[in-house]
């Protein structure tokens, strides 16, 4: 199967960096059926920046508006998803870098039988371009 890269909407909720935060923030989408791409956190100040990219980003923001999150975004990001092979997210840094664009973050990881995915995040004034470099459908 070929690479597929393509232009996906995510958004983010600051929270506390406490045991259960996390679980809790996803046990309410899962509740609800909503369906994610991918799912990131990490620390940000005191707390964690939680990023979620929703297959369905209206029953996202239906759920986090119900659930009275402080919602940030859309943001735009690349989701990438291929044949997992030695090399491939090196392959796409090179593209990037050749047309001078600088990732601000990606997180890639084998995803079991032969497949790769990674979820990348550039500039918002360059994810159009790195979009079309990458060559998104």
């Amino acid at each position: 199967m070929a690479d597929t890269v393509r232009l996906v909407e995510y958004f983010y909720v600051m929270a506390p960096q406490k045991p259960g935060v996390g679980a809790a923030l996803l046990a309410e989408l899962r509740q609800a059926g909503v369906n994610l791409l991918a799912f990131t956190g990490f620390p940000s100040g005191r707390g964690a920046q939680v990023d979620f990219v929703p297959q369905d980003p209206a029953a996202f923001r239906a759920v986090a508006k119900k659930a009275k999150w402080k919602v940030t975004g859309p943001k735009r990001a690349l989701l990438l998803e291929g044949d997992d092979r030695p090399g491939v997210i090196a392959e796409v840094m090179d593209k990037l870098a050749a047309a001078k664009i600088n990732v601000t973050a990606i997180d890639a990881l084998c995803a079991g039988a032969g497949r790769y995915g990674a979820i990348l995040w550039v500039a918002p004034r360059e994810t159009t371009k790195a979009a079309r470099i990458l060559g998104a459908a």
